[in-house]
């Protein structure tokens, strides 16, 4: 891409990301979703495709375009405070794996305020018996399994990994190789915000929803990453549960993306602003350490050129980020 067509491309999704919600064709998310702005070399093998009965019941799964021998899979979880939140809206994460050679499955579950804890959890684990049972016909190997996921959705992927009962409870064996989770809070009990009342105020253990209190020697190898001004769920949320995990004996790899705040890291791993920060490298080297790619070497479907670093009176980003935090309570 020449800085030319990477300068119009960032001005029309920067102006389309200004826009007032409403005006919107489908998502806020949009503008990190146009084709342009996201990895080649990869195809979306599975649209929609269903896991169990009910509307937020589907999954889509990516990968990379030519595929050989089976792939590591990477099941990503989004966030949005529990209460919102669409799979197409990270298509642009799922193509981001998919080109680095995973198989990336990113599935819907049910929102509050239809469902609380640990229903969305539940969905989760039944979503991944799915690919227990299926990944092997998209490319997938689901012995090579990795969770990862962002905001809300990092601490769904967190617990998933502390808690063996929800994936017993819908018979997933498969082993959990690591976890990757960005921008999660881990620690913040009790329940002083609206969107986490609202998601775990009526369970039965309140101190049991904290993944910080359900660390033990079993827990699979995690990365943590957030960015240090993050005004949602602040820095220190990772912190702690670093330390926990580190007091416990369990690998953990942090990374502090300074001056960032919650979205970022996740909007970071798309082709659009990849740049800003290396957190896709990070997440992939780290899954690599964990056997990824047993040969050691990556398959990389594509490797895009980065798209051209803008100056900020030309790309609004503050702006864009502004408007993504306000739809957020913060989760101290």
């Amino acid at each position: 891409m020449s800085p030319l067509s990477a300068l119009r491309l960032f001005i029309a999704a920067a102006a389309l990301a200004l826009l007032p919600v409403q005006a919107f064709a489908l998502s806020i998310m949009d503008p990190f979703n146009i084709p342009a702005a996201m990895d080649g070399g990869t195809v979306k093998v599975g649209d929609g495709i269903a896991y169990a009965d009910g509307p937020r019941h589907k999954l889509d799964v990516y990968a990379p375009e030519a595929r050989g021998a089976a792939a590591p899979v990477v099941f990503f979880i989004y966030g949005g405070g529990w209460n919102r939140g669409e799979r197409f809206e990270y298509e642009f994460v799922g193509r981001a794996l998919a080109a680095r050679g995973f198989v990336t499955v990113i599935a819907d579950y049910r929102l509050v305020p239809e469902v609380k804890y640990p229903e969305f959890l539940e969905d989760s684990a039944n979503a991944l018996r799915w690919v227990q049972n299926n990944i092997a016909n998209y490319g997938g190997d689901p012995n090579r399994l990795f969770l990862a996921g962002h905001s809300a959705g990092a601490y769904n992927a967190t617990m998933l990994a502390l808690d063996p009962s929800f994936l017993r409870d819908y018979g997933v064996t498969m082993p959990i190789l690591g976890v990757a989770a960005l921008s999660g809070p881990y620690d913040f009990y009790p329940f002083e915000y609206g969107e986490v009342r609202n998601a775990f105020g009526s369970a039965a253990s309140p101190e049991g929803t904290q993944p910080i209190n359900l660390v033990t020697s079993a827990t699979p190898p995690m990365y943590l990453a957030t960015g240090t001004t993050d005004p949602i769920v602040r820095m220190q949320n990772t912190e702690r549960f670093a330390q926990k995990l580190k007091d416990s004996g369990v690998w953990v790899t942090t990374r502090y993306y300074e001056g960032f705040g919650h979205m970022e890291p996740v909007l970071a791993m798309g082709a659009m602003w990849r740049w800003r920060m290396p957190v896709l490298d990070d997440m992939v080297a780290f899954f690599q350490m964990f056997g990824a790619f047993p040969s050691g070497v990556p398959y990389v479907a594509v490797a895009p050129n980065p798209p051209e670093q803008l100056p900020e009176s030309i790309a609004p980003m503050d702006q864009i980020i502004q408007q993504m935090n306000a739809m957020f309570q913060p989760i101290e």
